[in-house]
């Protein structure tokens, strides 16, 4: 068992056995498992903080670990009662990265894929002692022990898109990571899966991308993965009376993202405030939101009318398809307006394309950054407005 390769369970045990509050999300590995060997055995999906892209990821590496044995703790989850549950249960190489973690390390994206190179190599040529090793890169490794044992790989890789918010500026930098997925991913036969998440889906560069082999599930369209975004409707209506709240309330606070018919809520307020037994903007609270002004203050775009439509309760139409997936690349307000969807400030209609104020914890978020920018035009239409807001005033 090591940190990378083939890690254990205990991350996944304790954020499900030992939290105060877990809503069973197990029922995904049936999606996962009728993805491996196939076409379409890379996927990528990118939701906004915390909302539980972690916990999936180590979710899926205590299931598929060959380096713990996870019956027990899974037989507490739905997935259990699947008829395929023990056929890929713990059967798999894992090798399990958190990008944010070797970025925080090192200065250079050469220095970052050195240091990862240097620490999974070193965990693979230890779990593979007897394997001849002709070349020392990752992907060289791991061709020589697909080719001397035929062991098959899951890749679970977290925080992936961290190179495009923090070196947004930096496009040499994003080839030189994209082609080092590309090479380490693509057309492998010792990758049965792929499994990557993020804030943000994947980078496009012109017409066609380096990781143009992934399924993407974003937050603009989460096909077969809406029901494990987020908390659903059902699983909320179960929580508020276990915990003395009152549904309604909370459905207004932290109700509001519509994934192709499916209700999701912020699991990590709808946490905070049963834990709590009050309503607060919790979500918002866990990183500034700086990031939120600098966008919707950018007087350009038309954003200070848009704006002033969200905030008000309507909505606005936007077309998402030709936004890059960086943090830095703006040629319309839809491009803004579809980051805004990625971060979790908006939410989007697949079927109407458009985009509003998913719930009053946003909304509060959203009025706070036009006070301090200022906006006082703006908020006098938002006043003589407010009252026709569908999301009760704040």
């Amino acid at each position: 068992m090591g940190l990378y390769v083939n890690p254990g369970n205990e991350e996944f045990y304790n954020a499900s056995l030992r939290s105060k509050i877990y809503v069973d999300k197990t029922e995904m590995i049936k999606f996962t498992n009728s993805q491996l060997f196939g076409e379409h055995k890379n996927i990528c999906v990118s939701r906004p903080r915390r909302f539980g892209k972690s916990i999936a990821a180590n979710m899926l590496v205590a299931y598929y670990s060959r380096g713990c044995d996870s019956k027990e703790l899974f037989e507490k989850f739905k997935i259990a009662e699947d008829a395929g549950f023990e056929e890929h249960l713990n059967k798999y190489n894992v090798i399990h990265l958190n990008m944010q973690q070797f970025l925080g390390r090192t200065k250079t994206i050469d220095e970052m894929l050195e240091l990862l190179t240097r620490k999974v190599t070193r965990e693979l040529k230890r779990e593979f002692a007897n394997v001849t090793y002709y070349e020392e890169d990752l992907v060289s490794v791991i061709e020589e022990i697909y080719s001397q044992t035929h062991s098959f790989f899951v890749f679970i890789i977290d925080e992936w898109d961290c190179i495009f918010r923090v070196k947004g500026n930096d496009t040499d930098a994003q080839k030189i990571y994209l082609n080092f997925l590309r090479d380490l991913l693509k057309n492998q036969p010792y990758c049965v899966l792929a499994y990557m998440t993020g804030i943000l889906p994947i980078k496009k560069y012109g017409e066609h991308s380096a990781l143009n082999m992934f399924d993407e599930y974003s937050m603009t369209n989460q096909r077969e993965l809406a029901e494990f975004t987020g908390f659903t409707e059902q699983e909320v209506q179960e929580l508020c009376p276990a915990y003395d709240m009152p549904y309604e309330k909370m459905k207004q606070w932290y109700d509001g993202y519509d994934l192709k018919g499916i209700q999701i809520y912020n699991p990590r307020s709808v946490v905070m405030s049963l834990l709590g037994h009050d309503f607060d903007s919790y979500w918002t609270k866990t990183e500034t939101y700086e990031a939120l002004k600098k966008y919707i203050q950018m007087d350009m775009y038309n954003l200070k009318e848009l704006v002033t439509k969200l905030i008000a309760g309507s909505s606005v139409a936007i077309n998402p398809d030709k936004f890059q997936n960086d943090m830095t690349t703006f040629a319309s307000a839809d491009d803004v307006l579809t980051l805004l969807v990625h971060l979790g400030y908006l939410t989007y209609d697949f079927d109407t394309r458009t985009v509003h104020i998913p719930n009053q914890e946003v909304q509060k978020e959203f009025i706070n950054c036009i006070e301090d920018g200022g906006w006082e035009p703006v908020m006098d239409a938002i006043r003589k407005s407010i009252e026709r807001m569908p999301i009760a005033p704040v």
